[in-house]
């Protein structure tokens, strides 16, 4: 785990040359342009944790709910069997009995396989459970448009977020292919109102009490040196905030984007958008899931562009031990996205998702080092050899491109 609270410095990497902008200014250009174009301030004086894999994941958000005195909000898409779940459910719930505020947002769709068990213990203990969107009880309109969003919130001071759901494929540490990879953050600090915001506008929907006596709405003073938005994607059409978020980053990337994703689908715009940002200049380099996959359709699906990508000079990863999860993306040594959206039709178009835009280079540098791993546990897509991949490779990929606006 790597903490932001110590000084910001541009890593050793990644010296400044004559003439080159500092990384300050490549922090300054980026937070204007996030903020003039998205309309959510950014807040300072945040500290960051990255956690990787279930054993740093979990071990952590257990900590702070157990450790809660006051309120406990706690969103995710998926909420399925298994140990861990029977953790969460019963850490939740004496919460509950020690008479705190504790609050559970399921998505109707996600966290289906729920055992009836883990919501009536909870339940009993005074926990409030509330399900979004539940199919059953939707217009044919509604089905479609999920909570992906994954939020923590304890007592208003300590947040988390990321793309880990509740069930065993997350616990470990990617060791094997039972074990997902994924990545979250721990939040203190201002940005952690951000966070909680996105539990309010989901939990809004679903419960008439959207805040109570025991709510403090707390000022928060300064945890460390992390500039931070968070920016918040909700169903809808057109284009939204998070699409924009990602075109900011790509469009002011000026010597590197690193992508991590567990379902790349993206539309055509996207397609161009990575193209024309390798041809530029700027190494553009993809993890992507490999022979472990949950979702080989949204597979197949990016695959249709593998060739497109590889011809402007992306370098597309597979990774090969397990399941990669992660939502990830750093810039230019200086800026990173995290969060819960990934970089597929699914997230920008349908789900309510949250990302958190971080500004500290230290924070983007121990992601670099992640993905530097994931690489080294990846084989990379040789263009020539893509070009020469089967027949019935290239069908299954045109099969399902008149359904990739729902992968």
């Amino acid at each position: 785990m790597t903490s932001t609270q110590e000084p910001t410095e541009l890593p050793l990497h990644a010296t400044q040359a004559p003439g080159e902008p500092s990384a300050e200014d490549r922090v300054a250009r980026i937070r204007r342009r996030l903020e003039r174009l998205i309309g959510i301030a950014a807040t300072e004086g945040n500290a960051l944790t990255v956690l990787r894999n279930g054993d740093e994941i979990f071990a952590a958000m257990l900590a702070a709910i157990r450790s809660a005195e006051h309120t406990v909000d706690m969103m995710t898409f998926v909420y399925w069997k298994g140990d861990i779940a029977r953790r969460f459910a019963q850490a939740l719930a004496d919460r509950a009995r020690a008479g705190l505020r504790v609050r559970l947002l399921l998505d109707g769709f996600g966290s289906r396989l729920i055992e009836t068990e883990q919501l009536q213990t909870m339940e009993r203990a005074g926990v409030q459970v509330a399900w979004f969107r539940k199919p059953l009880y939707l217009s044919p309109l509604k089905q479609n448009h999920r909570c992906h969003r994954k939020v923590l919130v304890v007592d208003e001071e300590t947040a988390f977020t990321g793309g880990v759901g509740i069930a065993e494929e997350w616990c470990g540490n990617a060791r094997n292919p039972q074990e997902w990879r994924d990545t979250h953050v721990e939040v203190r600090g201002p940005a952690v109102d951000g966070i909680a915001a996105a539990f309010a506008q989901n939990w809004a929907e679903c419960h008439d009490e959207l805040f109570d006596e025991r709510d403090r709405f707390i000022e928060h003073r300064s945890q460390g040196e992390a500039i931070v938005q968070v920016v918040r994607g909700s169903a809808s059409f057109g284009w939204q905030d998070m699409q924009t978020l990602l075109r900011v980053m790509l469009e002011s990337a000026e010597e590197r984007v690193r992508l991590a994703t567990a379902y790349f689908s993206p539309d055509a715009y996207f397609i161009e958008l990575l193209c024309a940002t390798a041809r530029r200049g700027v190494e553009v380099e993809i993890v992507l899931p490999g022979p472990h996959t949950d979702k080989r359709v949204c597979q197949l699906g990016g695959q249709h562009y593998y060739e497109d990508l590889t011809a402007c000079g992306v370098k597309i990863y597979q990774y090969q031990p397990t399941m990669m999860h992660a939502k990830v993306v750093t810039v230019d040594h200086v800026a990173a996205l995290v969060g819960s959206t990934n970089f597929n039709r699914r997230s920008l178009d349908h789900d309510e998702e949250v990302m958190l835009a971080v500004l500290d280079p230290r924070f983007t540098a121990t992601l670099d080092e992640h993905f530097d791993d994931d690489v080294a546990s990846s084989e990379l897509i040789q263009a020539d050899r893509w070009k020469r991949r089967s027949i019935v490779q290239r069908a299954r990929e045109l099969a399902v491109q008149p359904i990739r606006r729902f992968l």
